[in-house]
């Protein structure tokens, strides 16, 4: 728990925070000891903007104020697209990614390059929100939540020889990533909030990718308050569904792996 955290060992810890229409979520992370890992959820004013709701949870929160080892920054949104990291190039990026997004004002588009699965992910911020984490944190390191799970997932999914997809569950969406045993078959994001538009996308992927109802794999995780009507559902046509354990916070513990 973030109240047992002992603050005055800040500059030994890693900070992450998750940026998200859903509202923020912050973990601290201690390398050291136990290696115990500590979470904190706050909601936002849906009529701020995200820097200002930033500045506010930064003047009532006085630990995020102090100094950090490690300070990690996910953004989790629909604003992300990839490219081969053979392709990739640097001055390239701004143009590759608005071929895939509508253009923003006051935007910055950054990229993670994943090595281990050969893509680079190209993801939009807000301007104003980067420079003011840059001005709190001379360390900070930004990635969008999709590069976490990218290298998560990529992980479990050569455990066994069925291909598997991953669906991170979130109020107004759903985040899905689909492997055959480690390469990346899709990743993508829908804007759903109900149950029934879950099981929707869920089984028109499923369906789309050929994946096998009896030996193939689904994996859930994220907000799953629905999940007593979301899994009977979703039985019906897929055998093994799984509820992924810890349900929540997966991408803010496996960022503290990516270098």
């Amino acid at each position: 728990m973030i109240e047992t955290t002992d603050f005055n060992k800040s500059e030994q810890y890693t900070l992450s925070i998750r940026l998200s229409t859903d509202g923020f979520s912050f973990s601290v992370f201690n390398p050291l000891g136990d290696g115990g890992t500590s979470f904190y959820d706050r909601t936002i004013e849906e009529s701020l903007s995200l820097t200002a709701n930033l500045k506010q949870t930064f003047r009532e929160i006085e630990w995020l104020n102090r100094p950090y080892r490690r300070v990690n920054v996910l953004m989790a949104d629909k604003r992300f697209t990839f490219i081969p990291l053979e392709f990739f190039e640097d001055e390239q990026a701004e143009t590759v990614f608005y071929h895939n997004h509508q253009k923003r004002e006051n935007e910055l588009i950054q990229y993670n390059i994943l090595q281990k699965n050969n893509i680079v992910v190209l993801f939009g911020m807000d301007k104003s929100a980067h420079t003011f984490l840059c001005e709190q944190y001379p360390n900070v390191k930004f990635y969008s939540q999709c590069s976490s799970f990218i290298e998560l997932f990529s992980v479990k999914s050569r455990l066994g020889n069925s291909r598997k997809m991953y669906a991170n569950l979130r109020k107004e969406a759903i985040d899905v990533y689909s492997y055959e045993r480690g390469r990346l078959l899709l990743a993508n994001s829908f804007k759903c909030n109900t149950t029934s538009d879950r099981i929707y996308y869920l089984l028109y992927i499923w369906k789309g990718l050929g994946f096998e109802q009896e030996r193939d794999e689904l994996h859930l995780t994220g907000a799953l308050s629905d999940k007593e009507q979301l899994l009977p559902e979703l039985r019906k046509f897929i055998r093994q569904v799984f509820v992924m354990n810890p349900a929540t916070n997966l991408d803010l513990q496996a960022i503290n792996t990516c270098e």
